[in-house]
């Protein structure tokens, strides 16, 4: 796709939103006194009558607003992590802008920027900007930066966050191939504890936590120092993936074709050096080339961005992922294998060494609908949905056996968006590029609507009364059903696609006179039904 038909597409999906184009072109500027900060309206608005529900629901916008503030070099508003950490960190801060888009795509946009604003000359970006400094001492990457500034790009055809994400995001991966690949594999190393944010993980226990003098270049004298890393190599793989994207709408197609190239030489060194199948498990490989075998949360950060293709997702998915002994918890998904020895006891606080992270939940989206495993998903996000409500606050980690948080100062903003961002996957309509994503799930008790505004003309609701959903797009009434299913249409209501979102067979539905039913654990397309 090229630039023009990028903007052209972008600005047809955004109808009347085009509040984000005309943005400052220097958003590291402050605004004057005299002109007062004026914030986008929300585009989604979600009313319940149950009152508990509705207090955290409330509880989680308030928290968002509340940690939406200014970080160091950066003028511009930006949502912070909040409770402990003031600032933005690399590996999180852009996709918590981007879950936050339907309530400040101000702010989505500045997440992203900061970044780039901060890049250093030589196309290193920082890990993290708090409000009283920026730091270098490591990458700190997981989600890629590039994948969700184009999202987030193609959400609201912003043009200028598009070729800022192509410059920066082409100059970090230059940065990270020349700093990050010592050993000339085509992998990313890990020099230190932080460069994953795996903060008191016994992945690197014994490791410093960052580089020497602060300095992610360099690093630290350890014989078992650098390794080469899975999930830092998946987040570089799907970073490529989306400058090959980014690439193409710009015109640059034969620059698409080079990041292509180079994805899926990284994607193979992944799977042939670093993926263990004796164990389904991806682990480091240390500086002696021996596996760190100790099963966490890596393998799902490497699924999170589709590097491996559906047959090894499913030996992977049901030897690790999905096994109540590992990963599939009563409130998934552990840091750590529950049943690897490392996994840690007593339960400490901001610890990846076993406990159910709001992070974690928040990225399982990514790939949990890629690969097919929507109900699946539907049951880790609605274990956390009930652990929140029964904790009535938003903080940052769980025990995944019992869903009791680990005690701290709160205001966490993973937590608040696990909650928002849930709460409309389970049970509200989504707008998705040039689709609506209704996700219909009908209670026995209670009233609820959850409203999407898709532009300042264009509405799409759902109104949950008796055991009954009914949908309506600009107060047309599209379908009435008391099964719990996804519905898939175009923008104008025409239904593409039905999909499973609970477990066992789903009943029939009735649209415009045809009845339609979805495969168990499958989707059922319209064209070919």
């Amino acid at each position: 796709m090229k630039r023009r038909e990028f903007l052209a597409k972008s600005g047809l999906l955004i109808g009347g939103f085009p509040f984000l184009s005309r943005l400052p072109s220097t958003p590291e500027k402050a605004p004057t006194a005299t002109a007062p900060e004026k914030k986008p309206q929300p585009r989604i608005s979600c009313e319940t009558s149950d009152s508990q529900y509705q207090t955290v629901y409330s509880r989680a916008l308030d928290v968002l607003a509340r940690n939406t503030t200014q970080v160091s070099g950066y003028s511009q508003p930006v949502l912070i992590e909040g409770s402990n950490y003031s600032g933005i960190w690399l590996e999180c801060a852009p996709q918590e802008g981007l879950a936050y888009s339907c309530i400040r795509p101000d702010v989505a946009r500045n997440n992203h920027l900061a970044f780039f604003a901060l890049q250093r000359e030589d196309g290193q970006i920082p890990c993290w900007s708090r409000t009283t400094a920026i730091g270098l001492g490591q990458i700190q990457m997981v989600v890629p930066i590039a994948a969700t500034a184009w999202e987030l790009a193609q959400q609201s055809g912003d043009s200028e966050l598009l070729e800022k994400a192509y410059s920066g995001c082409s100059r970090w991966d230059a940065w990270l191939r020349h700093y990050r690949d010592t050993r000339h594999g085509g992998l990313c190393e890990g020099f230190c504890t932080w460069d994953t944010g795996h903060d008191n993980s016994p992945r690197w226990a014994g490791m410093p936590n960052r580089c020497p003098d602060a300095d992610a270049r360099r690093c630290p004298p350890v014989p078992s120092l650098p390794r080469l890393c899975p999930d830092l190599s998946a987040t570089v793989y799907g970073g490529r993936i989306a400058l090959a994207a980014m690439a193409r709408a710009l015109g640059k197609n034969s620059e698409a074709d080079h990041w292509l190239a180079d994805a899926d030489d990284i994607r193979r060194a992944i799977i042939e050096k670093l993926y263990c199948a004796e164990d389904a498990s991806f682990y480091d490989r240390d500086a002696q080339d021996q596996f760190v075998r100790i099963r966490s949360d890596v393998i799902s950060r490497v699924l999170g961005e589709h590097v491996v293709d559906q047959k090894l997702f499913d030996t992977v998915y049901q030897r690790q992922i999905h096994d109540p002994a590992a990963f599939w918890a009563t409130y998934p998904l552990p840091s750590i294998a529950l049943n690897d020895p490392a996994f840690v006891r007593p339960i400490p606080r901001n610890s990846w060494g076993g406990a159910s992270q709001a992070l974690t939940a928040l990225r399982a989206p990514r790939w949990m609908e890629h690969y097919g495993k929507s109900v699946d998903l539907a049951h880790l996000m609605q274990q956390w949905i009930n652990a929140i409500v029964r904790e009535g606050k938003f903080l940052q980690q769980m025990d995944p056996l019992n869903g009791g948080f680990t005690p701290d100062t709160g205001d966490y903003s993973p937590a608040a968006l696990v909650f928002l961002d849930f709460t409309w996957r389970l049970s509200g309509v989504r707008l998705m590029e040039d689709s609506l994503e209704w996700n219909v799930r009908p209670v026995t008790n209670g009233r609820s609507s959850y409203r999407l505004q898709i532009t300042p003309t264009r509405t799409a609701e759902i109104k949950y009364a008796q055991g009954q959903a009914e949908l309506f797009l600009n107060g047309r009434q599209l379908c009435r059903t008391n099964q719990t299913v996804r519905l898939i249409t175009d923008l104008d209501g025409k239904l593409q696609k039905v999909v499973a979102i609970a477990p066992g067979k789903a009943g029939a539905i009735l649209w415009h006179g045809q009845r339609i039913s979805p495969e168990p654990n499958g989707s059922t397309s319209i064209e070919s039904h």
